[in-house]
């Protein structure tokens, strides 16, 4: 098993050490894990999909124009 290092807001590091029960590297393997799961369905899901890159960015453009509308922004 390798190590690795992470980079933590001071806040964040004294609210872990009030809790010195919990197996903090457990927790973040298995957030790590989840997450890749998570990634590997979208990657399953986008193989399949038939959508070209310049459909998804138009797509894309009309989802902002209506947002924009809808806040009163145009």
């Amino acid at each position: 098993m390798v190590n690795i290092t992470l980079a933590l807001p001071d806040e964040l590091k004294k609210e872990l050490q009030k809790h010195k029960e919990v197996n903090w590297s457990a927790v973040i393997r298995r957030a790590l894990l989840e997450h890749l799961k998570k990634i590997e369905i979208a990657e399953a899901i986008a193989s399949k999909s038939k959508l070209t890159q310049k459909d998804a960015d138009e797509i894309a453009r009309k989802i902002k124009r209506d947002m924009a509308k809808e806040l009163g922004l145009i």
